[in-house]
């Protein structure tokens, strides 16, 4: 009788505990909603002060400016193909920006994340400085590196390339270093014992286990990369984007060019969404299937 007493008190205990528990989390995540709304509120109200015109002034005039283009390209909708194809040589030099970045910011990255993880790091006391090596390159915005590029260096895309490619190497690092935290040091350890090189037991021990999602987040960058270089045409770093800059600044007249840059960049950027989604299931979980099937 009193192990059942003691029992039952227990397990009250318990209920009571985990009724304790839960209503401290509810708590919780009501003052941090509440304190996510206010900064929201807060910063609206803050953006809206500091913006040249009030935003409920001028919200009903969103759509303004997108069918000024829309009615202009339909105008002009013959002169749609010729315009697709004086701008595809800008939308390959874009590819081609994006790709050479991802490129370089991807072996980089490689090289900043196997230096930066315990157990695989050939100077585990420099570990620190690579990881805050990584974070300052991701933690600099594309087009600030890029502004101080083109200062120093001139207009075109050797400065996107450069930006894109710093920043992604500090994304991918961190990224590919958290791979390797699940990576199995076995196959290191049995490299190390037969007198390997640090180089080989990399590339040996590590990246055939972490090599997929290497592969799977380079592709993800890549897409990432295509805006990003997209995005920096407008300060003059080349590709698309400068013409689409072009383009927007002439004003009326040139609407058809803008809307036709437009259908380029939303094209590409679907199929490259597309296959490289493709590649990464077949990377993530085609080693899988074929084990099933």
């Amino acid at each position: 009788m009193t192990d059942l007493t003691a029992g039952s008190q227990s397990v009250a205990q318990i209920r009571d505990n985990y009724t304790a528990l839960t209503q401290r989390k509810r708590v919780y995540g009501g003052i941090l909603l509440i304190l996510f709304v206010s900064l929201m509120v807060a910063g609206f109200r803050t953006a809206d002060a500091r913006n040249a015109g009030s935003f409920v002034d001028g919200w009903h005039r969103v759509l303004d400016y997108p069918k000024e283009v829309l009615s202009e390209a339909w105008e002009k909708v013959a002169e749609l193909p010729a315009h697709l194809v004086t701008f595809f040589p800008a939308l390959i030099e874009t590819l081609n920006i994006a790709a050479a970045s991802t490129l370089i910011g991807t072996v980089a990255g490689t090289f900043l994340s196997l230096l930066a993880t315990r157990g695989m790091a050939p100077w585990p006391v420099m570990i620190p400085l690579f990881r805050r090596i990584s974070d300052i390159c991701r933690a600099i915005p594309e087009i600030v590196i890029a502004l101080v590029l083109i200062f120093i260096l001139g207009g075109g895309p050797v400065p996107a390339m450069i930006a894109i490619a710093i920043h992604t190497a500090g994304a991918l690092g961190k990224l590919f270093s958290e791979v390797n935290e699940n990576a199995s040091l076995k196959p290191v350890e049995g490299l190390e014992s037969v007198g390997a090189t640090w180089g080989q037991k990399m590339y040996l021990g590590v990246i055939p286990q972490v090599g997929p999602n290497y592969v799977s987040y380079a592709l993800l960058r890549f897409e990432i990369n295509i805006r990003a270089s997209a995005i920096l045409g407008f300060v003059g770093a080349g590709g698309i984007g400068y013409e689409l800059r072009n383009a927007m600044s002439w004003g009326q007249g040139r609407y058809d060019e803008a809307a036709a840059i437009f259908i380029l960049l939303f094209l590409t950027i679907v199929i490259v969404d597309q296959l490289s989604g493709i590649l990464r299931d077949r990377l993530t979980h085609g080693t899988e299937k074929g084990a099933t099937a």
